[in-house]
C-alpha cells in the first residue's frame, strides 16, 4: 500500500491508480479461478486419498490376521527364519504439477521376492501373512502418495484463499478510495485552473478596457 503513497499528483498519479486497480481486480479474478479449479481437485484428491486408506487398513488387518496364525502355530522362531533374507521393498514415485502445485501422480512399489536361497516359511499361516503384507505395503505406499497429494494441494488452497481475501478485502478497497481521492483532487484542481484562467481574462480584459481610454 505504501505504493499510491508515491504516486505521483495529477492525471500521471490517477492513470497510475487506475492501472494499478485493474490490474489487482484481473488478478483476483484469475486467483479466484485457479482457487475454483484447486478446491475441486483438492476434493478429488480427498477422496482418493480416503479410498486408499480403507483399502490399507483392510490389507493390513488381514495381513496381522494371518501373522497372528503363523506366530501361534510356529512362534517367533519360525516368523524370524521366514524373514531372513528378505530385502526391503522399493517405491517409485512420479510427481505432476496441478495448477503450478508439484504433488504425487503415481506411485510403483516393488517388493522383493523371496530368494531361492531363503528358507520357505514352515506354516502355511506364514506364507499366507508374507503374500498380505507385500500388497499391504503397496497399499501403503498408494496412500502415502495420495496424502502427499491432498496435503500440498490444500495447502495451495488455503494461500490462494488468502491472497484472494487480501486483494478483495484490502488492495483493491485500498486502490479505490486512492483513485477516489485522485479523482477529487483533480477535478478540485481543474475548477481552480478554471476560476485562476477567468479572473486572467477578466483582469486582461479590465487592463484592455482601460488603456483604450
Amino acid at each position: 500500500m505504501t505504493g499510491t503513497r508515491r504516486t505521483p499528483p495529477g492525471r500521471a498519479g490517477r492513470m497510475r491508480l487506475r492501472h494499478s486497480l485493474d490490474v489487482a481486480v484481473r488478478g483476483a479474478d484469475l486467483l479466484e479461478q485457479k482457487l475454483r479449479i484447486l478446491r475441486s481437485e483438492h476434493q478429488r484428491l480427498l477422496r482418493a486419498e480416503e479410498t486408499a486408506a480403507r483399502v490399507w487398513h483392510d490389507l493390513l488387518a488381514e495381513a496381522e490376521s494371518w501373522l497372528l496364525r503363523g506366530l501361534l502355530l510356529g512362534g517367533e522362531p519360525a516368523l524370524d527364519a521366514a524373514a531372513a533374507g528378505i530385502g526391503s521393498a522399493e517405491v517409485t514415485i512420479e510427481w505432476t504439477v496441478s495448477m503450478g502445485v508439484r504433488h504425487p501422480a503415481r506411485v510403483s512399489t516393488v517388493v522383493p521376492t523371496r530368494p531361492p536361497t531363503a528358507a520357505a516359511p514352515s506354516n502355511t499361516a506364514l506364507v499366507h501373512a508374507e503374500a498380505a503384507y507385500g500388497r499391504a505395503v503397496r497399499a501403503a505406499a498408494e496412500h502415502a502418495a495420495a496424502h502427499a497429494a491432498a496435503e500440498s494441494v490444500g495447502a495451495e488452497v488455503i494461500s490462494t484463499g488468502h491472497r484472494v481475501r487480501a486483494l478483495r478485502r484490502h488492495w483493491i478497497p485500498h486502490l479505490r478510495e486512492a483513485l477516489d481521492r485522485a479523482d477529487l483532487a483533480l477535478e478540485q484542481s481543474e475548477h481552480e485552473d478554471g476560476v485562476r484562467r477567468r479572473w486572467a481574462s477578466r483582469a486582461a480584459g479590465g487592463d484592455g478596457s482601460a488603456t483604450g481610454q
